[in-house]
């Protein structure tokens, strides 16, 4: 059986250590994509492939992190309703 988690830490995206990969299909789209790589700072490789199609996926996951998700807090039974009756939450709108 195989582990999936090796207890080593992966390097951030970008950077010296995992640089992003990008597949493209023309010399345009590389010098595009070497002016936002440098433009940012970012380190990258970019590959040229003509018969393979564009993969920009690290690209795309730099451009667009992902956003860090909060939990609304929930609303106990006996806590006055949000919706502004002034009636405990479990005798108006946690029925």
């Amino acid at each position: 059986m195989k582990n999936i988690f090796d207890g080593k830490k992966t390097a951030k995206l970008g950077t010296e250590k995992n640089p992003a990969v990008v597949n493209v299909q023309t010399e345009e789209r590389v010098k595009e994509l070497e002016s936002v790589f440098e433009e940012n700072g970012w380190k990258y490789t970019i590959e040229l492939e003509p018969d393979k199609p564009e993969d920009i996926k690290d690209l795309d996951i730099l451009l667009n992190p992902f956003k860090t998700k909060i939990a609304e807090t929930k609303v106990g039974r006996n806590e006055p309703c949000p919706c502004g009756s002034g009636k405990k939450y479990k005798k108006c709108c946690g029925k």
